[in-house]
């Protein structure tokens, strides 16, 4: 037998393998999903039987209450799992096992995540990040001295410093708005990015849900008005994908970049990148592709160089998570979280919500500001006193503590970092 007929029959076995052990890790949240279908997602979300045994799939250390989710997210038992025997696997006989066996398997992980997004698998390249996949698209541009990118001063700083870079190289020219916190409408976010554009810009950065404060841009409508002027949009939805509801055609994007190891939990240094599949070819991969690889490949994205294919096939896994809670009912589990501890501090005449709780304007992420206290000193205190780990952080417009429960966070650990929380402001 052949290198690639052993490499074939292993793959199918282990395959077989796969979708036995995923059937098996899954069974108890298929039941408790099946237990709630007749309600709706808001309903679901309140449903405490349910998450428990959403709860139940995590490891974690309950020690802390970590609500800095949003940063990066535990991975399901059975996703950390899967990654521990490919690992495993890989290190058995490196140089078969890595590339004949474990790195072709991607290819299934790439057609599940377009499904997720809603695009052919021919449009989604695998990478280790949300700021690769925007940097290979910010990177990727033929940019000429004086063209101009727009974007907002509330952007991730690492996507703003690849921006500063081509500025200091190409001799471009980066504007990046301002919008208050909370803004007025997603309306005037909108009129913002049109009152900045001129007959020099050629490219718009824009976050689908911004770090910060989780603002939810209204993406759609700044997509159109970029390609109704010839203007290439870039999405950063680092924070969005999985997290809230949507599809790709819901944006009509054609470069959407995004983390897998926030809310599709999946391993930590996993990312997406979609671009449409008539843009492949006319853009810049980060990293030189083989020569004998097609322009129009959407794998010339993923050029890095030897890496574990263990961390993005363990993808899966987390993606069948995913698929049996569905999108909806984690959306409104994070929302219903983050309005249990935000509306009860809201009350608080010292606090100051940065982040508009409605529904269209933010989700499971929300921030707040506390007068007569520095966010770093707040934090602080809440990790000194009761181990709970949350955001500080100092924006050039403002400063806050950023919070982020997540699936497997429990309602006292809500209830305890609020109560936490009046405790500390009541103190002085």
């Amino acid at each position: 037998m052949s290198i690639a007929s052993s490499a074939a029959a292993e793959i199918a076995e282990r395959e077989r393998e796969r979708q036995r052990r995923s059937d098996a890790a899954l069974a108890p949240m298929r039941e408790a999903v099946a237990r709630v279908a007749g309600l709706s997602a808001e309903e679901a979300a309140a449903d405490e039987r349910l998450w428990h045994v959403v709860q139940a799939a995590f490891e974690v250390d309950r020690n802390i209450v970590n609500l800095n989710n949003g940063g990066v997210s535990p991975s399901p038992r059975l996703v950390q799992d899967a990654l521990r025997r490919d690992l495993a696997r890989a290190n058995e006989a490196p140089a078969y096992t890595m590339w004949s066996v474990l790195e072709p398997e991607v290819e299934v992980v790439r057609a599940r995540l377009a499904a997720l997004f809603g695009c052919d698998a021919e449009e989604v390249a695998i990478t280790r990040n949300a700021c690769e996949s925007l940097e290979t698209c910010l990177f990727g541009f033929d940019l000429r001295p004086g063209d101009e990118v727009v974007t907002t001063n509330q952007d991730y700083p690492r996507t703003l410093a690849a921006l500063r870079q081509r500025a200091q190289r190409d001799g471009i020219v980066v504007r990046a708005l301002s919008f208050p916190v909370p803004p007025s409408s997603p309306a005037d976010l909108v009129a913002r990015f049109r009152a900045a554009l001129t007959p020099r810009t050629r490219v718009l950065l824009v976050s689908h849900m911004t770090y910060l404060t989780g603002q939810i841009f209204p993406v759609a409508e700044i997509c159109r008005m970029g390609r109704d002027a010839g203007i290439e949009v870039v999405v950063d939805g680092a924070h969005a994908l999985a997290q809230l509801p949507f599809r790709r055609d819901d944006l009509d994007c054609d470069y959407y970049g995004a983390t897998l190891h926030k809310w599709v939990m999946a391993p930590h240094g996993t990312g997406f990148l979609y671009v449409r599949r008539s843009k492949i070819a006319g853009h810049w991969p980060l990293m030189a592709p083989p020569s004998d690889m097609r322009a129009d490949d959407i794998r010339k994205f993923e050029q890095i160089g030897t890496h574990p294919a263990a961390l993005h096939n363990a993808a899966r896994e987390a993606l069948a998570f995913h698929e049996v809670l569905g999108t909806e009912r984690k959306s409104a589990r994070l929302r219903y979280l983050r309005d249990r501890w935000a509306r009860r501090l809201a009350r608080h005449p010292r606090v100051r919500m940065l982040t508009d709780l409605s529904p269209e304007m933010s989700c499971g992420l929300g921030t707040f500001a506390v007068s007569g206290m520095e966010p770093a000193v707040l934090a602080d205190a809440l990790w000194d006193r009761a181990r709970i780990f949350v955001v500080a952080f100092a924006h050039e417009e403002f400063a806050g503590v950023r919070v982020t429960p997540s699936f497997y966070t429990r309602v006292e650990d809500v209830d305890a970092f609020a109560e936490e929380v009046e405790r500390i402001l009541g103190g002085l």
